[in-house]
């Protein structure tokens, strides 16, 4: 019955790319204005749980690496939006990550670690340039940019509860 639950909020989620939007106004100047951001659109808030999700299904190490190479790239293409690189058609982007993540978790697919680590990174850069690139000018790049990492970890770690407790992958990603 989880499982069923969970494979339709993941499709759902993949069938609404619509859902990815810039999302600025947190006025302020801080590490509470980083962490709410991605917490403010739902586009990062699904894929941000997905990769979770997928770290829960593989299990073992997984349940760390995933997230963690996510939070890495993100934080990597967070500094350079900040630095005002250029990054076409990074709403698209975010919009196809949702979708992909959502497909995979969605369908259950199962991968690498390292693949999985791959796939979650591409979809950072673009979750990540877009929490630069929104910061706000009066904001402390280092608050601020803590803020956001820290929210995020807190969606992944939301995601892999979910994926251990209410899916059962609770023995997958301990036979790992």
């Amino acid at each position: 019955m989880h499982r069923t639950v969970l494979r339709i909020a993941a499709a759902s989620l993949a069938l609404a790319p619509t859902i990815a939007f810039a999302h600025p106004g947190h006025e302020g100047a801080g590490l509470v204005q980083g962490f709410l951001h991605p917490l403010g659109g739902l586009d990062h808030i699904a894929a941000m749980v997905a990769v979770g999700l997928l770290a829960a299904r593989l299990g073992g190490r997984a349940l760390w690496l995933v997230p963690s190479s996510f939070v890495a790239v993100m934080a990597l293409a967070g500094l350079a939006g900040v630095a005002g690189v250029e990054l076409p058609y990074a709403e698209t982007g975010i919009a196809l990550s949702v979708v992909a993540l959502g497909a995979i978790v969605a369908l259950g697919l199962t991968m690498p670690v390292a693949a999985a680590m791959a796939v979650v990174g591409v979809c950072a850069i673009f979750h990540g340039y877009a929490h630069g690139a929104e910061m706000p000018q009066a904001a402390s790049g280092l608050a601020y940019g803590l803020g956001f990492v820290a929210a995020t970890a807190l969606l992944h770690g939301v995601g892999i509860w979910l994926g251990l407790t209410m899916a059962g992958w609770r023995g997958r990603a301990a036979a790992n």
